[in-house]
């Protein structure tokens, strides 16, 4: 007679800790992921900026754009000049912009509940217009210091830094000089919220419907980011090439006074003397530098924040 086999004894159940997907972030980490995020990525772009203020300055210089020539002129690393200026410009810029873009956005979704497209919109609008306001001095100094080695030798002001730069604008022109075409760059900096807010989301959806991407992977983050940042470089271009021209601006020797004063009369004055396609002067590496650094930027600050919860949270 054989003996039943003694009953199996379950293993207890073993409570595996998963780390929770949708973690929310202190204010100090998506500042600070803004920041760097905006800093490593201009690091990669700054060269495409450089060739389009040049090119879109060119014309105002009444000379034609050429690349071989600027690199016999410059040299290689005449594509870095102002590099330092742009890289501290966006510790003010990016850390603002998207950081106050998603405080506003979680502050207003607790007020109403939701956050719908039209919320995105403005606050993507109000917070990039704060956020270029107060970048403009590093703005000015990018434009500076980027196209100074093209002038005649005579009319160079041969900055040597950042500290340099801004140091002599505040002797020699006055600190309002830092505002100088500030109303465009606002502008653009809403215009720029608004289509990267509203359109972004938008192309992740579609390629990952019709590309069948995985939406928020690396491809389609890349051809959403490209693709809206199309679409935000046409609409700012004029505002961006009125912006360079005010900021580089220098005043008639003899009447004293300076040839742009506004938005809308640079963009008016350019237009007539030399075509409204002339706004459109460097437009190649303009896009290059507005989606290539809207690629970077949202990849890196993405990679930052998720070493931040997969180790500290």
């Amino acid at each position: 007679m054989s003996s039943a086999p003694p009953a199996q004894v379950p293993a207890p159940a073993v409570n595996v800790a998963r780390k929770p997907t949708n973690v929310e972030l202190p204010k100090s980490v998506i500042f600070a992921t803004s920041g760097l995020g905006g800093m490593m990525g201009w690091a990669l772009i700054h060269p495409a900026n450089t060739i389009a203020v040049r090119w879109n300055l060119a014309s105002m210089q009444g000379k034609k754009f050429n690349f071989g020539t600027m690199i016999k002129q410059s040299g290689w690393i005449g594509l870095y000049d102002g590099l330092t200026a742009g890289v501290l410009r966006q510790v003010f810029y990016a850390t603002s912009r998207f950081g106050l873009f998603e405080s506003f956005r979680d502050h207003l979704h607790q007020i109403r509940g939701k956050t719908d497209f039209a919320a995105r919109v403005g606050i993507g609008a109000i917070t990039g217009g704060i956020a270029a306001y107060i970048s403009c001095p590093m703005e000015v100094a990018v434009v500076r210091m980027s196209n100074d080695s093209t002038l005649p030798a005579a009319e160079r002001r041969n900055y040597t830094g950042v500290v340099d730069t801004a140091t002599r604008i505040i002797k020699e022109e006055g600190v309002t000089t830092f505002w100088r075409g500030s109303t465009p760059f606002v502008q653009r900096a809403m215009m720029v919220g608004v289509f990267q807010v509203a359109t972004l989301d938008q192309f992740k959806e579609l390629y990952a419907h019709y590309m069948h991407q995985k939406k928020n992977s690396i491809p389609n983050v890349f051809c959403a980011a490209m693709t809206s940042g199309l679409l935000y470089s046409l609409a700012t271009m004029p505002l961006e090439a009125s912006k360079n021209r005010m900021a580089f601006q220098k005043a008639d020797a003899v009447t004293g006074k300076l040839p742009y004063t506004g938005t809308l009369q640079t963009i008016r004055k350019v237009s007539a003397e030399e075509g409204f396609l002339a706004l459109y002067n460097g437009f190649l590496p303009y896009y290059i530098r507005c989606g290539g650094h809207t690629v970077s930027m949202f990849i890196i600050v993405q990679m930052l924040r998720d070493i931040y919860k997969n180790n500290y949270v």
